[in-house]
């Protein structure tokens, strides 16, 4: 079992990858700031929890991933809500393909197991696989292998959801 190293030095070795990360997802500075602060007070208030199952930085990633996933999500309903308050005398129009698209897909991600979730989401953000077997804790053939597998869920799951 790892045990977790200290607060400041997780801090010191990980927020510029954090930021990156969060940049990644926001595409502005100052919320990617403010995204990775949140991540690493989430870390700090649960470091006593991480129980070495993974890499610390692999459990580390997992918090920004769905610290930005909630942000994203947050910021769409806020979007939504604020379109509709402004529409609301007027007919609803059908919904962006594009972004139902999106949509779909992200709700097609969330039914992934967390791991799944992890790779895919830094395969989207355009991260070298290197960087994320690294990321993982696995080798760059065993990645791929586990990515070529996710599509494979993600297409399945994306027919299932249509049908639904």
């Amino acid at each position: 079992m790892l045990s977790p190293p200290d607060f400041d030095t997780l801090y010191q070795t990980y927020y510029p990858k954090v930021l990156k990360l969060c940049l990644g997802y926001t595409g502005s500075y100052p919320q990617a700031q403010d995204l990775a602060q949140e991540a690493f007070v989430k870390a700090w208030q649960n470091l006593s929890s991480f129980k070495g199952d993974s890499l610390v930085s692999t459990w580390l990633y997992r918090i920004a991933v769905n610290t930005c996933l909630n942000h994203l999500r947050k910021e769409r309903k806020q979007a939504t809500d604020t379109l509709q308050e402004y529409h609301s005398d007027q007919q609803a129009d059908e919904p962006n393909e594009l972004e139902s698209q999106i949509s779909l897909l992200y709700s097609c991600i969330s039914k992934l197991a967390e791991t799944d979730r992890l790779i895919i989401t830094l395969v989207l953000d355009d991260m070298p696989y290197p960087e994320i077997a690294q990321i993982i804790g696995i080798s760059e053939g065993n990645l791929r292998v586990k990515i070529h597998r996710i599509k494979q869920q993600l297409t399945d799951i994306y027919h299932r959801h249509g049908r639904l």
